[in-house]
């Protein structure tokens, strides 16, 4: 068992609704992200996941129960350094190329180095090195969910929180671009959270997270390894 990165307890998380006053997402939420941690997260559109990975990258907060970070330090340092985040829907900056976008978390957190080489570098090893002069508008979709997964890594966080970041690809495509992830994260010991529908994918975590209406079971797969 690796260092505790993230303690999630008996977390809750309402939205209002206003028809019916508050709809209720999650529901006693408990989970924690060891480092290392290979996890799929699954389960029906609507169940929660988004709102679970958003609350566990401090991008949101809950309305009820606790979340902390003991591996990972304060609140405030949390992104770009320590947490990696693709979001499921684009989240690309229009206006920077591929290699800019991969870069901008560098910027963000002062580093003094060539982003634009960093970026390039990561792009090649995913075998994306095509696209980096590419503005987002002259992707497709599984493009730039790609790129963005590599924006997540190019800081080397000690966390990785992935929404659906497969969902614009094919299976094929889907595990040709997670073995050239999962070879970038071997001997590391990044945690990834991933949350997808695509089974092919989720077969290939160590442990599987399953959510359905809003509450959340967690356990490990016998038979199944870590990449």
């Amino acid at each position: 068992m690796g260092e505790t990165l993230v303690v999630a307890k008996g977390l809750g998380r309402d939205f209002r609704d206003g028809n019916t006053g508050r709809i209720a997402v999650l529901r006693d939420v408990d989970c924690e992200i060891a480092s290392g941690a290979r996890i799929a997260l699954v389960g029906p559109s609507g169940s929660g996941k988004t709102t679970l990975l958003h609350i566990l990258g401090g991008l949101d907060r809950p309305s009820a129960g606790t979340v902390e970070w003991p591996g990972l330090g304060a609140f405030e340092a949390l992104r770009p350094r320590q947490i990696g985040f693709v979001f499921q829907s684009p989240s690309l900056f229009p206006a920077l190329t591929a290699v800019q976008n991969v870069g901008l978390p560098m910027l963000l957190a002062g580093e003094n180095t060539d982003t634009d080489h960093a970026g390039a570098s990561l792009l090649q090893s995913f075998g994306l090195g095509e696209l980096g002069d590419k503005l987002p508008e002259e992707l497709s979709g599984g493009q730039a969910q790609r790129i963005a997964m590599a924006r997540a890594l190019v800081m080397g966080p000690k966390l990785v929180l992935a929404d659906e970041p497969t969902g614009q690809l094919d299976s094929r495509t889907a595990l040709r671009f997670f073995d050239a992830v999962f070879d970038r994260l071997e001997g590391t010991d990044v945690a990834l959270v991933l949350a997808t529908h695509d089974e092919t994918v989720a077969n290939r975590m160590a442990t599987r997270w399953t959510m359905e209406h809003g509450r959340l079971t967690t356990g490990h797969r016998p038979g199944a390894a870590a990449a």
